[in-house]
Parts: structure tokens; C-alpha cells; sequence
């Protein structure tokens, strides 16, 4: 006869709930680590002239020298218009071109402002709208190296029958000094790679009809969002 007390079920080893733990932290800290250096790769450190022209050219507001040199592709004929995605509000083309004294007259012919975009899915789908208004089915995106894989996503998402031809700004903090010798470049690179994981996971999901974040920029109208002071810096 079995006592109350005989328990004869079978018990998992001690620590066998520990080592799974560690085990699982492990695993995902070596997957994010292979992920960042994977991230880190497409990065370029150095400006690369486009190999071919486009229909249009679209730079993305929030980091230096971006328009300036989405500007210069301009003028040197890589697209036959500008979209300057982003722009505050209160800026004006006028305000624009004091900055870039050399280029004053393709502002007036060539280049388009946009002022609705919020986000870098805002601005993907405000150059999906320009693009199509002008029946242009190629783009030169022009933004930061850092940027640059995660506007592919959102551009690759938001127009998949577009030719896009990235042009990445690298800035000259990021070649004067190593971004691993620098804590805020690292950290501006940490957070940019967990941005970039977040949009590849929502645009896969949207993919099966799952939209957890829809764009705020498409709200119905008289529903704008507070736009900061300050552009926001992508």
C-alpha cells in the first residue's frame, strides 16, 4: 500500500530551470550580437557616386549635409526632381536655399517639399505619393549611412515596384573617428539597429495582414499629430 507521502512522480534536476534560463539569454545575446555586426556590415564608410541616374531623387530630413548632397545629385543631372522629405513647417524653400547658395536655382524648378512626414515611414510613404503623381518608377534615396538600411525597408515596403539606388551620407565624425571609440556613435548605432529590427518585424507582419502601428501621417484630416520644434532627426 502507497503512503500518502510516496510520491513517485518524476523531478526535474535542480538548477535544470536556471541553466534553461541562461541558456535562452545566451542564445539571444549571440543573436543580437551576430545581428548588429550584420547590421554594421551594410553600413558604408564612404560616399559612392551613384552607378546609374533615376527619375527622381528623395533625401530624407535629419542628418548634416544630406540635402547638400542630394542637392549636388541634383545638379549634376542623377534626377530630374527633388523631394526634400520632412521639412518643418515654418521652413520654407526660401529658408533652404540661403543654406545652399550654389544650388538657389534648382529650388525653384526642381525640388518638391514635404512637410507631412513624421517618421521614416512617413517619409516612405510620402515619396510612394510623389513618385507615383509624377510616374517616376525610379529613386535615388539619399540619408545617413546609419540610416540607410532601414529606409530600404520602409521604401522597399512601401513602393516594391520601384527601382530604389541608396546614396549614403557618411558624416565626418564617421570618418574621423571609429564608431566603436565613440559612446554616442555607438549608442546612435544601437538604437538605429533596434529601429531597424522593429521596422523589418512590423513590415513581415503587415505582409500577413497584421498592422500593429498604422502610420499617423494617414489619419483622417483635422487629426494632424504635434509636430516638434525641431524636425525629428531619423
Amino acid at each position: 500500500m502507497t503512503s500518502p507521502t510516496d510520491d513517485r512522480s518524476p523531478k526535474l534536476p535542480r538548477g535544470w530551470l536556471r541553466a534553461t534560463i541562461v541558456s535562452t539569454i545566451a542564445l539571444a545575446f549571440v543573436g543580437a550580437a551576430a545581428g548588429f555586426i550584420a547590421f554594421l556590415s551594410q553600413l558604408r564608410g564612404a560616399e559612392m557616386v551613384p552607378d546609374r541616374k533615376a527619375d527622381g531623387i528623395v533625401v530624407l530630413t535629419g542628418g548634416s549635409s544630406r540635402v547638400s548632397d542630394a542637392m549636388e545629385l541634383l545638379a549634376a543631372g542623377y534626377g530630374r526632381r527633388l523631394l526634400i522629405s520632412g521639412v518643418h513647417p515654418t521652413s520654407t524653400a526660401s529658408d533652404i536655399s540661403r543654406t545652399l547658395p550654389e544650388n538657389q536655382s534648382f529650388m525653384t524648378c526642381c525640388v518638391d517639399l514635404d512637410r507631412t512626414a513624421l517618421s521614416t515611414r512617413g517619409n516612405a510613404a510620402e515619396a510612394r505619393r510623389w513618385a507615383e503623381g509624377r510616374r517616376f518608377k525610379s529613386l535615388i534615396v539619399v540619408t545617413s549611412n546609419y540610416h540607410m538600411p532601414r529606409a530600404l525597408v520602409e521604401f522597399s515596403h512601401a513602393m516594391p515596384q520601384t527601382t530604389l539606388i541608396p546614396f549614403a551620407v557618411v558624416g565626418d565624425k564617421w570618418r574621423e573617428e571609429p564608431w566603436w571609440t565613440s559612446g554616442s556613435t555607438l549608442r546612435l548605432l544601437l538604437s538605429e539597429y533596434v529601429k531597424y529590427i522593429a521596422a523589418e518585424l512590423r513590415v513581415r507582419l503587415e505582409d500577413f495582414g497584421i498592422d500593429l502601428s498604422p502610420e499617423m501621417s494617414e489619419q483622417p484630416a483635422g487629426q494632424q499629430p504635434k509636430r516638434p520644434a525641431t524636425a525629428q532627426a531619423n
